[in-house]
C-alpha cells in the first residue's frame, strides 16, 4: 500500500484548505437551507453602575464551540460602527497565523460623549462620564465576559476619536485593566489638553507586566500639537516594559484611519507570534521554546497549539519517519485528549506502520469524540470502517 505518500499529499492540501477555512468558518450558517449568515451574537447587561441596559456584540473564533481553548479578548469601542470590519481583521490575521484567535467584544454606544470624555465642558452637555464608564467596564463587563466565555488573561482595548481619548484615559488612569491599547486619532486636546497634563504625573517609570500602546493620527492638523506633546512625554519618561508606537498616517482622514490602524496595530503587537518554518525541522522542543518565549512577552502561558503539533507530526510522516510521527501524535493526544482529530492522526500513523489494532482503537476514539456537526466525522468513520474490515480479513 502506498498510503503514506497519498496521505501526505492530502495533508499538504488540507493545510491550505484549513487556512482558507479558518478565514471563513466563523460565518456560521443559521440553518440548513437558510441563506442568512451571522458573525456574532448580541448580549445585554443591566448595568448597575450606569443604571441602564448595555448591548455588546460578541464574535467568537472559528471552532470555539467544539474546543476547550481559552482566548484573548479585544474590547472594541464604538462597537456598532466597527464590529464588522474589526472581526474581519481578527479573523484574517489569526487564519494566517499572525495573531492568536481572539474573542471580540464590541460595546455599542448609548451616549459616546458622556461615556468617553473624562470631564464636562459646556459645548458637550452630557460629557464627563468616563470614570463611571470605566467602572462599568472593570466591575461589570469584564467579569461578565470572563464568567461566560473561555478567556485568557490578556485584554486589548481599541478606540477611535473620542474612543481613542477614552483608550488613552484608561491607560493613564487604570493601566492594569488592559494589556494593550490601540488609540486611533485620540482627541488629546480635549479640555485644554487635559490628558497631556495628566500624563505628566500618571505615566509610570515602569509597568509590572509588558504594556503595548499603539497610537495613530491621520491628516488632522488640530490634533497634532497635543499628540506631539504626549508622545514627547513618553519618550522622555521612557517607562520600562512599555512598548509605545506612534504612526502619523498623513494619507488617511479621520474617517478612513480606523481599519488600517487596527490591522497594523495588531500586526505589530503580535510581531514574532508566527512560528518560523525552520522550527519544524528542529522538533517539538524547539517549537515549545518558541511559545515559551512569546508567553514571556505577553505575560501569560501560551500553549503550543494542537494544529502546530499535528503539522510537525505530518512533517515526519511526509519524510517517512513514522516512529517520530507516532511519538509526536502521541504527545498531541496527551496534551489534547478531548480532540477527535489528534486520535485520527495517531490512527493514520499506526495504520501506516501496520499496527492495525492500535489504528482501529484511535479511529474509534476519534469517532467517539467527534460531534455530529464535525465536518471530519465522515472521514473518521470511513477510517474506522476500513480498519474493522482489515482486522476481519
Amino acid at each position: 500500500m502506498d498510503l503514506l505518500k497519498t496521505r501526505s499529499q492530502l495533508f499538504k492540501a488540507a493545510v491550505i484548505i484549513f487556512l482558507i477555512a479558518l478565514s471563513t468558518s466563523n460565518l456560521l450558517w443559521a440553518g440548513e437551507g437558510d441563506n442568512k449568515i451571522t458573525i456574532g451574537e448580541t448580549i445585554t447587561i443591566k448595568s448597575e453602575v450606569l443604571d441602564e441596559e448595555r448591548q455588546m456584540l460578541v464574535y467568537l473564533p472559528a471552532g470555539y464551540e467544539g474546543a476547550s481553548a481559552e482566548y484573548p479578548v479585544l474590547y472594541l469601542l464604538d462597537g456598532g460602527y466597527h464590529f464588522h470590519h474589526v472581526t474581519g481583521i481578527v479573523q484574517f490575521l489569526s487564519s494566517q497565523g499572525l495573531m492568536p484567535q481572539t474573542i471580540v467584544v464590541a460595546i455599542k454606544n448609548v451616549d459616546r460623549n458622556r461615556d468617553f470624555l473624562p470631564t464636562h465642558v459646556e459645548k458637550a452637555p452630557t460629557s464627563g462620564g468616563a470614570e463611571k464608564f470605566l467602572t462599568f467596564i472593570t466591575d461589570e463587563l469584564i467579569p461578565y465576559i470572563e464568567d461566560n466565555y473561555r478567556t485568557q488573561p490578556y485584554r486589548i482595548l481599541v478606540g477611535h476619536s473620542f474612543g481613542g481619548t477614552f483608550t488613552t484615559y484608561t491607560f493613564l488612569e487604570k493601566p492594569g485593566t488592559f494589556n494593550s491599547y490601540i488609540s486611533i486619532s485620540p482627541v488629546l486636546h480635549w479640555d485644554e489638553q487635559l490628558l497631556v497634563t495628566q500624563a505628566e504625573t500618571a505615566l509610570r517609570s515602569s509597568y509590572s507586566n509588558n504594556k503595548y500602546f499603539y497610537m495613530t493620527l491621520g491628516d488632522e492638523p488640530p490634533y497634532i500639537p497635543a499628540i506631539d506633546m504626549f508622545t514627547s512625554l513618553i519618550e522622555i519618561k521612557a517607562p520600562e516594559n512599555l512598548e509605545f508606537t506612534y504612526v502619523h498616517m498623513k494619507e488617511e482622514t479621520h474617517g478612513s484611519i480606523p481599519h488600517l490602524s487596527i490591522y497594523n496595530g495588531l500586526e505589530k503587537l503580535y510581531d514574532g507570534w508566527t512560528l518560523p518554518q525552520a522550527k519544524y525541522e528542529e522538533g517539538l522542543a524547539a517549537i515549545d521554546d518558541h511559545y515559551k518565549t512569546i508567553s514571556e512577552k505577553f505575560s501569560y502561558e501560551i500553549q503550543t497549539p494542537e494544529y502546530v503539533i499535528n503539522y510537525l507530526g505530518y512533517n515526519y510522516f511526509n519524510k517517512e519517519e513514522i516512529e517520530k510521527a507516532i511519538e509526536v501524535f502521541q504527545e498531541n493526544v496527551k496534551r489534547f485528549p478531548e480532540s477527535a482529530n489528534v486520535y485520527d492522526s495517531l490512527g493514520e500513523a499506526y495504520e501506516n506502520n501496520e499496527q492495525f489494532e492500535l489504528a482501529k482503537e484511535n479511529y474509534a476514539k476519534a469517532c467517539e469524540l467527534a460531534k455530529e456537526d464535525d465536518p471530519n466525522l465522515k472521514v473518521f468513520k470511513e477510517n474506522l470502517k476500513r480498519m474493522q474490515k482489515t482486522s476481519t480479513d
